[in-house]
């Protein structure tokens, strides 16, 4: 088969998709992204575009997203009808919808079927705006956010089926959109990821390895920010961290925005939560590690008594996922997405979100009678394995869905 995926920053949500696909043999496979430093994808052929439009500051604020998003789908039509002047017209298209990327594909193809993968529908309410009350909305927001949704109902009528990953992520989008989307996530590696009692980390600022005997607590997100509850997070250091001497907590996450308003200050919102805690923590014990390599981020999450998660109701993280298949102790938010992922007291821990003193509560609670909370870690996994793997339970999913867009004659055998 001949399987195009389209996502500004390959792979994506397709990483183990097209990984297992191109591992197959026998198909050809190619990625368009907008990303210059591709990680290497053997069996795949990655080509990048370049937008061919991106708004200006003084653009209309409710058409400045849906320009871009414009100028990105225009771009990579012309680069599929260059792709198919050199031979390649693919049997089936896989993309995210969101950045406009797959627009304009039934205008260059208009027999090839399209799965779009719809992430998000912008809510005024129930959603990410006012949900937390330290960044009130701007004014005009719920305007702005229904705005954005003009992508999502273009593309809901130019792709063939639509996938999203969660039950929550569906049920923000309106019935009869819903209806042509199907819930299935990624897929998590479950045979890549377990619990490790033997591992092992080195620190500059520690003159040993760190191993399960020590007292560890970890955060971990893409960009220390609040939709994933960073400012909740550091609040709630001074008493972990006072009520734990020996305990150390290890941050993963770049110091970026990956969602919502950049802050000002210097060092995003690292740098304020660093000037609000100022000497009410021991610093020696903190340790910000930036962006890891997989492998050692896979050491971090290992290595820790807890893991703590929080986020606004927004997407899934697959962090979080990832972590409950490394049996981690998650202390996560009391929020919708999370919801469906953790019973509290049984395969994890949930607070409320706004209460840094409740979570501190919990964590400290973990970090004293680690025993007392054994079953959970095993129960998370159990969870993942069950639901989420994606072998045995995510990929025959996909591959249905792909083979009831294709010929017979195309269609791939199910795992």
């Amino acid at each position: 088969m001949k399987l195009l995926f389209i996502h500004q920053n390959v792979p994506g949500q397709y990483r183990e998709l097209v990984q297992w696909l191109a591992a197959q043999g026998g198909h050809e496979i190619v990625f368009l992204t907008q990303r210059r430093d591709p990680p290497p994808l053997p069996g795949v052929r990655v080509v990048q575009y370049k937008t061919h439009h991106k708004a200006p500051k003084e653009a209309y604020a409710l058409t400045r997203y849906l320009e871009d998003c414009h100028g990105a789908g225009y771009a990579v039509a012309q680069v599929c009808k260059r792709l198919e002047a050199d031979g390649f017209r693919p049997d089936i298209v896989l993309g995210h919808v969101g950045w406009g990327e797959l627009t304009f594909l039934k205008q260059v193809w208009p027999d090839v079927p399209l799965i779009g993968y719809f992430e998000y529908f912008y809510l005024s309410q129930g959603g990410v705006v006012g949900f937390d009350p330290e960044f009130p909305p701007n004014d005009g927001v719920e305007f702005i956010m229904h705005a954005r949704n003009a992508l999502n109902y273009m593309n809901i009528g130019t792709c063939d089926l639509g996938q999203t990953p969660t039950k929550w992520q569906h049920q923000t989008y309106p019935a009869d959109m819903g209806a042509k989307i199907y819930t299935c996530h990624d897929g998590i590696r479950t045979e890549k990821l377990s619990a490790n009692p033997d591992v092992k980390l080195s620190l500059g600022r520690v003159d040993h390895d760190l191993t399960r005997e020590d007292e560890i607590f970890t955060y971990t997100s893409r960009n220390m920010e609040p939709t994933r509850g960073f400012h909740k997070f550091a609040r709630a250091l001074p008493h972990i961290l006072e009520a734990r001497p020996n305990a150390r907590v290890l941050i993963v996450g770049g110091n970026g925005t990956s969602y919502g308003r950049e802050s000002t200050a210097v060092g995003g919102y690292r740098g304020e939560m660093e000037a609000e805690i100022g000497d009410r923590v021991d610093w020696d014990r903190v340790h910000f590690l930036g962006r890891l390599p997989y492998e050692e981020y896979v050491k971090v999450t290992q290595i820790g008594r807890c893991a703590i998660h929080l986020s606004y109701p927004f997407v899934l993280s697959w962090s979080l996922l990832e972590s409950m298949a490394m049996e981690a102790t998650m202390i996560a938010s009391d929020t919708a997405p999370i919801r469906e992922v953790i019973e509290h007291g049984k395969n994890g821990l949930l607070v409320d979100f706004h209460d840094h003193e409740a979570l501190a509560a919990q964590v400290i609670e973990v970090l004293e009678k680690p025993e007392k909370f054994a079953h959970i870690g095993k129960a998370a996994r159990a969870h993942i394995v069950k639901n989420y793997d994606f072998e045995t339970v995510c990929l025959r999913q996909h591959i249905e869905k792909i083979n009831s867009l294709v010929p017979k004659s195309k269609r791939m055998k199910l795992p």
